[in-house]
């Protein structure tokens, strides 16, 4: 009877197991657990995206601002300068030749290779050279067909012989004519111009004239220029001669029309030439 009354303890297996069944209870509790609140959380963003009636996106990454790429600034185009050396100056058969009272021709007796006839009313000879005879050819017309009334040569070319002459017929008078070997006449690129008429011929009342005065404003565009302008004898030698016309080429007289600069002297940089030494 003595066994009936003392406690009962469970077998020491027993209870080991007991606390394992309840640790593995606890796990699976706990994995439940984790499980209701994915389905719950999945759910509602499916819930979501539901009514919303769209699909579920990631948070979009910001796009990164792109920085402007800066223009480079253009460098401007430089100007085209004259090339003032393209002629010489000093070459007898250039047409930039450049004759005054203190760089006469070289030779003075000098005489061009390619001398023809204008094709143009004159009053003695129009011997010039080529390309100044075609000029004037084309001047000549322009104004004829421009105003129905027509020009004439005057003078052309002269030889050094004739130049001697011509300085002896103006009593030497270096303002009103050239010394032998330092006239532009001798080039072959100058000429004397005159209305057909003969009206005012030699005389400064030319500029007045409707040719003088067309001339004054076109002879550049074929390339000639008023070779001794008004008030500028102290830089060329020469009193006013409205009549005298030299050819210079039409990139020159251009350029010259262009600058405003009236003078070969002044363009060139050379010396005043108002009297021989």
């Amino acid at each position: 009877m003595e066994n009936l009354t003392q406690p009962r303890h469970a077998p020491q297996g027993r209870r080991k197991s007991s606390a394992v069944y309840r640790r593995r209870r606890l796990a699976i509790i706990l994995i439940a657990v984790g499980v209701v609140i994915v389905l719950v959380g999945g759910g509602a963003v499916a819930w979501t995206a539901f009514t919303s009636g769209g699909t579920v996106n990631a948070v979009p990454t910001p796009t990164p601002k792109r920085t402007p790429t800066r223009t480079p600034t253009p460098t401007p185009t430089p100007t085209p300068t004259f090339n003032k050396s393209a002629n010489s100056i000093d070459d007898p058969m250039s047409i930039w030749v450049v004759v005054n009272k203190l760089r006469p021709l070289n030779p003075q007796n000098f005489v061009p290779s390619d001398l023809v006839d204008a094709n143009v009313p004159a009053v003695f000879t129009s011997t010039l050279r080529e390309p100044t005879a075609r000029a004037v050819e084309a001047m000549f017309a322009a104004y004829t067909t421009e105003t129905g009334d027509a020009m004439r040569i005057q003078s052309a070319f002269r030889s050094y012989e004739t130049q001697i002459e011509v300085y002896a017929n103006n009593n030497q008078d270096d303002t009103q004519s050239a010394r032998p070997g330092f006239s532009e006449h001798q080039t072959g690129l100058t000429l004397d111009i005159s209305p057909a008429s003969g009206e005012c011929a030699l005389d400064e009342c030319f500029a007045q004239t409707a040719p003088g005065q067309w001339l004054a404003a076109n002879a550049w565009k074929y390339g000639f220029m008023l070779r001794y302008p008004n008030g500028l004898s102290n830089i060329e030698g020469y009193a006013f001669e409205p009549w005298h016309y030299r050819f210079v080429g039409i990139e020159l007289a251009t350029e010259l029309h262009n600058t405003g600069i009236q003078t070969l002297e002044e363009f060139f940089g050379l010396p005043p030439a108002p009297d021989y030494q």
